[in-house]
């Protein structure tokens, strides 16, 4: 059955490059408001027959574009968008049937949150966002309900070893995201940014830097797939093309302060659970393709991580899916 959601995902990637290079021609440039989507992120995906760590993740999205004033629009600032979010992501051990404690080589958990975030985009092609999540992990977060249902459904095999699972730990956490334009090729090909991410709160804190490497069709970055960028209420100007799609790599460095998925609640210490320390400094690379237009975007992505934890446990890798829809 793995083998066959891995089919499924290579035919995303299939019909996202047929929509990229049969509606060349249909330029029609609009602007819509709003924005409602989800992001798929599974193991399965990559046909590898491994079921483990970041295993499973599902997330939904609403953002709107609000209006600013009118000393504002003349100046640098470009727009500013309000999103809400909601999302469970879920963590195992090597293997999604540990039937022994001692084979717990991660912690085994989910962590379920909803969130708020404003963002602001500027002429410069500068991108800033404020997030707060507020989350559980432990058995509030409903892991095992899911990863049941996703077995059940997909006939996958049983699982077993959430028993092990952490406690219940309530979080609130605060994201920041930064990212700044660095080079754009006279072409207007193909670009380079730098992307800072800042976490600060009792679930998740650390920080991280990176590169983004964009080549294609690609907007400016204050209204791309790239930036969650791509409502608005202002007239789209002329930088604007009606059809975005862009290969791209997104090599990061991960500072890890503290996780609650791998070291348990911050402000407890339970001698029943099995919990670990972190790898400081963790390498990702996600390489992916993005197509935009009109009301619909899609994204795919191949994500690698190297080791997180001092443990037994290996490096990972997992396969993303996402979808748009803009309306007014």
């Amino acid at each position: 059955m793995a083998i066959k959601i891995a089919s499924f995902f290579k035919f995303i990637i299939a019909i996202i490059f047929v929509f990229a290079f049969c509606t060349a021609s249909a330029q029609s440039l609009q602007k819509y408001t709003y924005e409602i989507g989800f992001k798929s992120d599974n193991d399965a995906y990559l046909a590898t027959k491994q079921d483990r760590y970041y295993t499973n993740g599902i997330f939904i999205y609403m953002r709107k574009a609000l209006q600013t004033k009118s000393k504002q629009d003349t100046s640098t600032f470009v727009k500013k968008i309000w999103s809400i979010s909601a999302g469970q992501k879920m963590f195992t051990a090597r293997s999604g049937k540990t039937a022994f404690i001692e084979n717990v080589d991660r912690p085994i958990t989910a962590y379920l949150y909803g969130s708020t975030a404003l963002q602001w985009h500027f002429k410069t092609e500068t991108f800033l966002k404020t997030e707060i999540q507020i989350g559980t992990i432990g058995p509030n977060a409903l892991g095992k309900q899911t990863q049941e249902f996703i077995h059940t459904a997909f006939n996958f095999y049983k699982i077993n070893g959430w028993q092990y699972q952490l406690n219940n730990a309530l979080g609130v956490n605060l994201v920041v995201d930064y990212q700044r334009l660095f080079y754009r090729s006279q072409n207007k090909k193909s670009d380079w940014a730098i992307p800072f991410q800042l976490r600060i709160g009792n679930t998740f804190s650390g920080g991280s830097a990176g590169v983004l490497f964009r080549t294609g069709n690609i907007n400016p970055f204050y209204h791309s797939y790239a930036t969650e960028s791509t409502v608005s209420v202002a007239t789209l100007n002329h930088k604007i093309k009606a059809q975005e799609f862009y290969l791209y790599a997104k090599p990061v460095v991960n500072l890890v302060l503290y996780d609650a998925t791998i070291q348990g609640d911050m402000f407890k210490n339970y001698e029943k659970e099995v919990v670990y320390q972190p790898i400081p400094w963790v390498f990702s690379q996600e390489i992916g393709a993005s197509y935009s237009k009109n009301r619909i975007a899609f994204n795919v992505s191949y994500i690698f991580k190297t080791r997180e934890i001092k443990s037994k446990a290996i490096s990972h890798k997992y396969g993303s899916f996402s979808m748009l829809y803009r309306f007014n």
